[in-house]
């Protein structure tokens, strides 16, 4: 009896030894942005996220290509739980497979419908918006009036004035397609756009400018007084203090939706579905606002009049902005940018 004791005190001892290691194994790996986005995630997401589930996070810090390439290279073993993507990536990780289908829950109700992926795999956590930024103030001293229009990219007043990133970004992208739709095709028509830009938005291009740093630069200069941009970034620089407006052009300003997904395969753990609907939620909705500049998806997000500007906010912003045909786009892309290389860049 006192042999069978000593082991049931064995066998108790061992599986709270068990459950304690399981606990502490109990880790979430996130594959998103670095820089600013990053430090928002640890500093305000990450904490309360912890406390709440009493899971450990991990980052793993990387552009939507670098974490794209990530899940290809881990396929059949993914290590990351849960990818935050730019949402033209984040079809191309749907199309290949690596995004479980969203459970079901309350919060997604809660959505404008620009925040939606068809195939329920992904959902956007936030918006930028895709438009105009200009200097402000050599616009006045120019009797200049502000941008309403993409057809206005080829106005012969901006010779070397304007700045777009090139069509492996995604702000060029959207400049590609919306020169095509305005101009009588789209997505599955692409050859206006690259005529468009060819014909009159070259010669007044200074350089097609992927950085933020030196896009922000040759504005310091004055080298360059109008971009395509998105919203957050032209609010990082207006944060500064300098001089700089953001339009929508009155066609439409384009979505640009940072998504997230919980990682098919690998762990699939629960934790990940829970992580996505978190990242939802009204107080998450407005430190992801504040912190990285994203306009919420939530409906039920209030923001004060400060904390709005710069950001797609609001029922009649969010209807406004337009979603690209990510599908047809991912399709034909790489053919797009050897063309653009040679007929646009060359």
């Amino acid at each position: 009896m006192r042999k069978e004791a000593i082991f049931a005190v064995i066998l108790a001892a061992a599986a709270v030894l068990s459950n304690a290691a399981g606990a502490q194994d109990k880790t979430l790996y996130v594959g998103a942005y670095g820089g600013s986005f990053e430090q928002v995630m640890r500093q305000q997401v990450f904490p309360p996220f912890e406390k709440k589930y009493g899971v450990k996070i991990e980052y793993v810090s990387g552009n939507s290509t670098d974490t794209l390439a990530k899940l290809q290279a881990q396929k059949g073993s993914e290590q990351i739980d849960v990818a935050i993507l730019d949402d033209g990536p984040m079809y191309q990780a749907v199309a290949l497979g690596f995004c479980a289908p969203l459970t079901s829950a309350p919060i997604y109700k809660d959505l404008y419908d620009v925040a939606t992926f068809p195939s329920g795999k992904a959902i956007s956590i936030g918006m930028v918006g895709t438009g105009f930024m200009y200097n402000t103030k050599y616009f006045a001293e120019h009797n200049w009036p502000a941008p309403t229009s993409w057809k206005d990219l080829g106005d012969p007043k901006y010779k070397k004035l304007l700045v777009i990133p090139p069509l492996n970004n995604t702000y060029g992208l959207h400049a590609l397609v919306m020169e095509a739709r305005i101009n009588g095709g789209g997505e599955k028509d692409i050859d206006p756009g690259f005529k468009v830009f060819k014909t009159e938005i070259n010669p007044n291009v200074l350089v097609y400018e992927p950085s933020p740093g030196k896009m922000t630069e040759l504005f310091q200069t004055n080298q360059a007084v109008i971009a395509v941009w998105g919203s957050g970034r032209e609010k990082a620089l207006a944060d500064t203090g300098f001089p700089v407006g953001f339009v929508y052009p009155k066609e439409g300003g384009v979505a640009l939706g940072v998504a997230a997904c919980a990682v098919a395969g690998g762990g699939n753990k629960p934790e990940a579905q829970e992580f996505v609907q978190f990242l939802l939620t009204p107080e998450m909705q407005t430190v992801l606002a504040g912190g990285a500049g994203l306009g919420p998806v939530n409906k039920n997000v209030t923001l004060p009049p400060d904390k709005q500007a710069g950001i797609p906010y609001g029922p009649a912003q969010m209807e406004k902005l337009l979603k690209i045909d990510w599908d047809t786009v991912n399709e034909h892309r790489e053919d797009w940018n050897k063309r653009w290389t040679r007929e646009i860049e060359g």
